[in-house]
C-alpha cells in the first residue's frame, strides 16, 4: 500500500508532477494557496497540453478559515454570432462539430479566473508575488521544453486522424510531422512568448489588449464565430457555491452551469444509504453509488443549464426532504434502467492548502482532447470546444444562443468537516467526475481510508468518458470476481477495464487536520504527485 504524502507547511496535488512542484515552490517563496494555484494552473497548461490549455475554461473554490467558501466562475459564453440559424446557414443542422472553427464558439474563460483570483490574493490575502514569478515555471517549460508523457503521446496518436488537418494542430503538436515520442522534449515557443507577455502586461490583455486583438483575428480566420467584442465583454465572476449538509460536515461544489449539484446529490444519497458501514471495495457500496448516480443524472439532465435560464434553484435539490425522496427511489437489490450520459471530456483537477489553512480546489479544461484542435498561429493558444455541449434544437435544455453559457461537466469539490478537517478533492473525466468524487470522499471521510488509498483503490465508471463509447458500468479489474458477479446479478451491464485504467480519470485529494497536519493522495493512473513541505 502506498502511504499518503504528509506535511505541515503546505501541500499541492496535480495530475502532472511539475505542476504540483511549481505550486510548492511558490508556497516556499512565501506565496499563499491562491498564488500557488495560479502557478500550477499555468504550468499544467504547458506540461499536460492534451488535457487543458489557456484557451479553455476554469472554476475555483477558495476556503479561507473563518470566512465563507467562495467560488469563481471563469466560464466563457457563446459568441454573439453563434446561433442555431447561423449554423444552419453553414449547413450544420444535426449537432455542432467537435473539431475545427465551428467548434471554437465559446470564449476561453480560464485566464479571467486567474486574474480575479490574483486580485483577491493581493487585496484580501496580502499576496505579494508578481505574475512574472507565478508564471515563471510555465514560461520556462514552454520555452526550454518538457518531456512528453505517455498520456500525451497516446492521446496525440489516437486523435491524429481527426485533428491533423485542423488549423494549427500539426504545427503545434507534431514534431517533423510525427507524434512526439514519450520522453522527448516538447517545446512550445509561441506559448512561452504569450505567457511572458501576459506576465509582463497583465492577464486582462488576453481579452482587452493586444493579445485579445490578435486572437480574435486568428479565430475568425480559422472559421470560429468568435469576434473581438466577445472577448472584451467577458468577465469572470464570484459565486456562492452550493452546499450539502452532510453527516460529516459541509460539502461544497460549483454552481450551474456545472454539474456540481450532481456530485453533492450523490454524496447526500450515499450518506442516507449508510455508506459509512459499507465495504469500500464491496458490491453494496458500488451499487449504492451507481444507483445514486442515476438519480442525480436525471436531475442534471432535466434542469442544469446556464443559471440565467434555469427555472428552479439548484440548492433546493439539496434540502433534506428532496434528498430523502431521491434516496427512497433506490433499490439496493436491483439496478435501475440506465440511458445515456453526457459523454467524454478531458480536464485537470488540482488542489493546494497552505500553512494558514487556506485551501483551493481548482479545475481547468478544454473539453475533448485538444479541444477544438485549433491552435492560433500568432499566440499558440489551443482553443476549447466546450460549445459542443450546446444543442441545435431550440427546444432543448441547452440550446445554442448568443451569449449563453454552455453546460459544464467540470466541478471542483471542497469540504469543511465537523471534526475540524478541511478537504479539497476532485478529478477529470466528464460523467466520471462526480462518480470518482463520491468514491474518494466517502472512502476517505466515512470509511477510514487514507486519501492515497482511497484514490488508488479500484474505481468504476457508469457511461461514457474519454476514449470510451459504451454506456456500460465499467469496473477496474482489481475488483474481486465475486463483487463483479454480484453486480451483474443485480442487473448491471458490467464491462471490465485494466487494473489502473485512465478511463476512470485522474483524481487527487488533500486533507488538513485540526492540528495543521496535511496528508494527500495523487492518482497512479496519471503523471501526478503530491508535493509537500
Amino acid at each position: 500500500m502506498i502511504e499518503p504524502a504528509r506535511g505541515t507547511r503546505g501541500m499541492a496535488v496535480a495530475p502532472h508532477g511539475l505542476a504540483a512542484q511549481a505550486a510548492l515552490a511558490v508556497l516556499r517563496d512565501g506565496g499563499n494557496a491562491v498564488e500557488a494555484m495560479i502557478s500550477a494552473a499555468s504550468t499544467i497548461a504547458v506540461v499536460y497540453p492534451h488535457m487543458n490549455s489557456i484557451g479553455g475554461d476554469a472554476f475555483w473554490l477558495i476556503s479561507v478559515p473563518g470566512e465563507p467558501v467562495r467560488a469563481i466562475d471563469a466560464c466563457g459564453a457563446a459568441a454573439g454570432a453563434a446561433s442555431v440559424a447561423a449554423y444552419a446557414e453553414q449547413g450544420i443542422t444535426g449537432s455542432i462539430p467537435f473539431r475545427g472553427g465551428p467548434a471554437a464558439l465559446t470564449v476561453a474563460g480560464t485566464i479571467s479566473g486567474w486574474d480575479l483570483a490574483h486580485q483577491f490574493s493581493t487585496t484580501a490575502l496580502a499576496g505579494r508575488l508578481p505574475l512574472t514569478r507565478l508564471l515563471a515555471d510555465a514560461i520556462h517549460y514552454a520555452s526550454a521544453g518538457v518531456p512528453v508523457t505517455r498520456s500525451q503521446n497516446a492521446n496525440t496518436r489516437s486523435k491524429l486522424d481527426e485533428l491533423r488537418n485542423i488549423p494549427g494542430f500539426a504545427q503545434a503538436f507534431l514534431v517533423d510531422d510525427q507524434v512526439p515520442a514519450t520522453g522527448s522534449l516538447f517545446r512550445q515557443p509561441r506559448m512561452a512568448a504569450t505567457l511572458d507577455h501576459l506576465a509582463r502586461v497583465g492577464l486582462d490583455d488576453f481579452y482587452r489588449g493586444d493579445l485579445g486583438a490578435s486572437m480574435a483575428r486568428d479565430l475568425e480566420t480559422a472559421g470560429s464565430p468568435l469576434r473581438r467584442d466577445d472577448l472584451t465583454a467577458h468577465r469572470a465572476h464570484w459565486r456562492t457555491p452550493l452546499e450539502l449538509a452532510h453527516s460529516a460536515g459541509t460539502v461544497y461544489n460549483m454552481t450551474p452551469p456545472t454539474q456540481g449539484l450532481v456530485s453533492l446529490l450523490i454524496l447526500g444519497m450515499l450518506d442516507r444509504l449508510g455508506a459509512a458501514g459499507m465495504d469500500p471495495l464491496g458490491a453494496d457500496f458500488v451499487h449504492a453509488a451507481v444507483e445514486s448516480i442515476k438519480q442525480a443524472f436525471r436531475i442534471r439532465d432535466r434542469h442544469i443549464t446556464d443559471p440565467a435560464h434555469m427555472k428552479v434553484l439548484p440548492q433546493t435539490f439539496l434540502e433534506p426532504g428532496a434528498l430523502d425522496t431521491l434516496t427512497a427511489a433506490i433499490d439496493m437489490g436491483v439496478a435501475a434502467p440506465w440511458g445515456r450520459g453526457k459523454g467524454p471530456a478531458d480536464t485537470i483537477w488540482m488542489g493546494v492548502i497552505d500553512d494558514e489553512g487556506r485551501a483551493v480546489s481548482f479545475i481547468q479544461s478544454i473539453y475533448h482532447e485538444f479541444g477544438s484542435g485549433i491552435v492560433l498561429p500568432t499566440s499558440g493558444v489551443n482553443w476549447q470546444n466546450r460549445g459542443c455541449s450546446f444543442s441545435l434544437d431550440p427546444a432543448a435544455l441547452n440550446p445554442l444562443e448568443p451569449g449563453r453559457k454552455p453546460f459544464h461537466t467540470l466541478n471542483p469539490a471542497l469540504a469543511r468537516l465537523s471534526d475540524g478537517r478541511t478537504m479539497v478533492y476532485g478529478n477529470m473525466g466528464g460523467d466520471g467526475q462526480p462518480q470518482t468524487q463520491s468514491a474518494v470522499f466517502t472512502r476517505t471521510i466515512l470509511q477510514g481510508m487514507t486519501p492515497q488509498a482511497a484514490i488508488s483503490a479500484p474505481r468504476w465508471l457508469l457511461g461514457r468518458t474519454w476514449g470510451r463509447a459504451s454506456e456500460s458500468l465499467k469496473l477496474e479489474s482489481r475488483f474481486a470476481p465475486a463483487v463483479v458477479e454480484e453486480l451483474r446479478r443485480r442487473g448491471h451491464d458490467v464491462e471490465l477495464l485494466g487494473e489502473y485504467d485512465e478511463t476512470v480519470g485522474h483524481a487527487g485529494a488533500i486533507v488538513r487536520h485540526p492540528d495543521g497536519a496535511l496528508e494527500g493522495g495523487a492518482d497512479p493512473r496519471s503523471d501526478g504527485c503530491v508535493a509537500a513541505w
